[in-house]
């Protein structure tokens, strides 16, 4: 089993126990609004959702962790590696991504995920290259971005929703543990 411990965060494959907690967050329209089309998700969405992640892992060898707070053992969220289908410019990269309850915003654990799953990426698992995609309006995700010392290389539109999208990237001859 595949887990990550950082000083404050246990990143781990999804339990069972999971689903309900991530299904509150998916629920949350301030937590969803810069994602995909905005829409929140129900319990039976996050549930496919959790199931596909699941799936890539197997796949790929990499996915997205649950994202578990060790001093308490609540979820906070995800975050981890996907495959950016959605983009056909950036398919053929691992893409890291990262999503967290409201209540653990501004407390940097996006960003101490999102450091423990890059050096997991590049180092571990061996990818020679990893991108970020939010959208342009993120400045919670661009912040997280720089932190990761990630170079914007361009700017784009999704295919589907049209919204204004950054691709960050970095690779492992430019990465600095």
């Amino acid at each position: 089993m595949t887990e990550i411990r950082t000083p404050r965060l246990l990143l781990r494959r999804w339990h069972d126990g999971d689903l309900a907690p991530m299904a509150e967050i998916n629920a949350d329209p301030r937590v969803m609004r810069l994602v995909d089309d905005g829409r929140v998700r129900d319990l039976e969405q996050t549930a496919e959702e959790i199931e596909r992640w699941e799936e890539e892992w197997d796949d790929e060898g990499y996915g997205l962790f649950a994202v578990e707070l060790l001093a308490s053992g609540e979820l906070a969220g995800f975050t981890g590696l996907f495959v950016p289908e959605f983009l056909p410019e950036a398919a053929s990269d691992a893409a890291i991504g990262w999503r967290l309850g409201a209540q653990f915003w501004g407390q940097g654990y996006a960003s101490e995920a999102a450091q423990a799953t890059l050096e997991f990426a590049l180092q571990d698992r061996g990818l020679e290259r990893v991108v970020a995609i939010h959208r342009a309006e993120d400045q919670a995700s661009e912040n997280v971005v720089r932190k990761l010392a990630m170079a914007l290389e361009r700017e784009t539109t999704h295919p589907v929703s049209g919204h204004a999208l950054r691709v960050h990237g970095i690779d492992l001859t430019e990465y600095q543990a």
